[in-house]
């Protein structure tokens, strides 16, 4: 059993530069998952926005690393669940960077709690944070690609969506009722707005990551005890890193992935195979 470690298990692989002169936007990229996408999509050639809401330091440290990479790199304020502020985010970017290619709407949180305590602010701060966030984030997006098209030289497509979802759109989760709604949801937009959009040549689609050595989970994993019966979920053995789900986002923000629409890809060591079955259940 492989020990809860602050070294990434995942393995270093180089990151090809397949995104260059493509702007890219992650939303919640100060931090986890996002950051480590940010940091991907600009090893790959992309100019990033880096989008957060709290922490200024921790999204200017991302800024500094992307810049090293020799891609444009900027720091966005916004809380992505107010209109107001996503509206005036992609216009900053616009207006920065030019246009937009690629969103990755990843902003997340949770708010835990049992189903018959749990108030309705906390029901509403996860729903609009993680459902109503992406809808805004990614109608912005929608429109800048519309208005802009298909450039050839830049990409096949005329833009990409990518969705963080989370093996919780499959999987129930008792006592994380709004977090499971809001991921079951992710799904449906991902897909109904993947069917609207491809005519345009727009492609849509979304990564469901498993159990991921991030700070919003540092309790399943930060302790032997922890880690062990995190692992009985998880049949390849050990827990993702971002990395993992950076290397993801890449390949799908990519021309490599053009003819993929509508298609969630789950990088979750094998968490929806429901491994309790393994022996018969």
């Amino acid at each position: 059993m492989t020990e809860p470690s602050t070294n990434s298990t995942a393995p270093k692989l180089a990151v090809p530069r397949l995104l260059t002169g493509q702007k890219a936007i992650v939303t919640g990229a100060n931090s986890g998952i996002g950051r480590g996408v940010a940091l991907a999509l600009g090893e790959a050639g992309a100019d990033v926005v880096v989008n957060y809401v709290v922490d200024d330091a921790a999204a200017q440290a991302v800024v500094d690393q992307l810049q090293a990479f020799g891609v444009k790199a900027m720091k966005i304020k916004a809380d992505v669940s107010d209109e107001d502020q996503v509206v005036a985010m992609f216009k900053q970017m616009i207006e920065a960077f030019g246009t937009v290619d690629i969103l990755v709407a990843n902003a997340g949180l949770q708010r835990d709690s049992a189903f018959k305590d749990m108030t309705l602010a906390q029901w509403n701060k996860v729903i609009g944070v993680n459902l109503t966030g992406q809808f805004l984030c990614a109608r912005e997006a929608v429109r800048e690609f519309s208005r802009r098209g298909v450039v050839p030289s830049i990409s096949c497509a005329a833009g990409k969506i990518i969705c963080m979802s989370s093996v919780h759109q499959e999987i129930p989760w008792a006592g994380h009722a709004n977090y499971a709604s809001s991921k079951g949801g992710i799904k449906q937009l991902m897909e109904s707005l993947a069917q609207e959009v491809a005519p345009l040549k727009i492609r849509v689609n979304a990564i469901a990551p498993g159990a991921i050595r991030t700070p919003i989970n540092t309790s399943a994993w930060s302790t032997p005890e922890a880690y062990k019966a995190l692992m009985t979920l998880v049949p390849y053995g050990r827990i993702g890193e971002p990395e993992d789900i950076a290397r993801a986002a890449v390949w799908l923000a990519s021309d490599q992935s053009d003819y993929v629409v509508g298609t969630t890809l789950f990088v979750d060591g094998g968490m929806t195979l429901y491994p309790g079955f393994a022996t018969g259940g």
